[in-house]
């Protein structure tokens, strides 16, 4: 092998796997840059701009362990902004959703296709991931591992620093690019063996194993996008009503219309940025959430909406308040409702 320096990409979250992926490798002299994706489903970055919107968060849940990573090992990460394109996924998955509706193995396959063309653009060799066999039972089996790098065209050459020793070699190991007796062969769901690799190499602070930082695996989450699925052809959504999902009380007020009620400031404002064309209301006379309408929005939803409005305001207790409904035409119009009652509100919340 000749004195060139050889370069990796690595796929890095921050997390405590990838981040023990990228420094198995840099000790073995191989030059590593780092990419992170931002699907717009993160939950990091939800918070990070919930913080911008007045919110009170610790400041350790908004960090963006990717770079803390890649400052941590002394090397270049890039962020690659992917939400557009990532809503194709997200709908019209080919391999399905996990428990959920979380599109790993097709996910996986999108971001090694671009981790592949990101890995031609710097002159890398090999992709490395901090995967684990079995630790995922969606997209970490030998069989999905498999279909994901067929698929995405990336076939021996993606480096699993952790399960390498389990794994078929890669080009990088055949090539004699790493030291395969210096890899792992970690596997299951135990984070055990890597927090004891951790302890040994000095990597003290990192994030919560096994935490999860996706929306897309959230139950919550999850039954407000089905019922999203249910109510709409999946080419008509939108980003900003995916996006909506992350926030507020959601009721489905009938088969056509959606109400989303604010649960703080914070919630408001970042309710208010994504409000479009929908229908907002506001209590007049006493402090209350705001209130957003979608859909065909007849009459009877109209009422059920500024109802909510007033279930969830300092008025709940009243027999009439009065909500402000505004259209994003610069319509206007007061209703005087009764606040809507818990058995009812549970009735229609998704």
């Amino acid at each position: 092998m000749s004195d060139e320096k050889i370069r990796a990409v690595a796929m890095l979250s921050g997390g405590l796997d990838s981040s023990l992926a990228v420094k198995i490798v840099i000790d073995q002299g191989i030059e590593v840059v780092g990419v992170n994706y931002s699907t717009g489903f993160c939950l990091t970055d939800h918070r990070r701009k919930m913080v911008g919107m007045g919110a009170e968060i610790d400041p350790k849940s908004v960090r963006n362990e990717a770079l803390q990573a890649g400052a941590r090992w002394r090397i270049p990460v890039e962020i690659i902004d992917i939400s557009k394109e990532y809503m194709d996924i997200l709908t019209n998955p080919r391999y399905g959703y996990g428990k959920n509706v979380n599109p790993c193995i097709d996910c996986r396959i999108f971001m090694q296709k671009k981790t592949l063309e990101y890995m031609e653009k710097v002159g890398a060799r090999f992709i490395i991931t901090g995967e684990v066999l079995g630790q995922r039972p969606m997209s970490q089996m030998k069989q999905s591992m498999h279909l994901i790098e067929m698929r995405s065209g990336a076939e021996g050459k993606v480096l699993r620093p952790l399960s390498a020793k389990l794994l078929k070699p890669t080009i990088a190991e055949t090539q004699g690019w790493v030291d395969r007796k210096k890899l792992f062969g970690f596997k299951g769901r135990s984070r055990k063996p890597q927090m004891e690799l951790a302890s040994k190499i000095g990597l003290a602070e990192y994030p919560q194993p096994a935490g999860g930082c996706c929306f897309l695996t959230d139950p919550n989450y999850a039954r407000r996008m089905q019922d999203l699925f249910s109510h709409q052809d999946k080419k008509t959504l939108t980003t900003e009503q995916v996006m909506l999902l992350k926030v507020g009380r959601h009721f489905r007020v009938d088969n056509r219309s959606k109400a989303v009620v604010g649960r703080n400031e914070a919630e408001n404002l970042l309710m208010e940025s994504q409000a479009g064309d929908r229908i907002r209301f506001n209590c007049t006379e006493v402090v209350g959430p705001l209130t957003l309408l979608e859909g065909e929005c007849g009459d009877k939803a109209v009422e059920l909406a500024a109802r909510l409005t007033a279930r969830y305001g300092d008025g709940k207790q009243l027999d009439k308040v009065e909500v402000k409904m505004e259209t994003h035409d610069g319509g206007e119009r007061v209703l005087t409702v009764e606040p809507m009652d818990d058995p009812e509100c549970d009735r229609m919340r998704i």
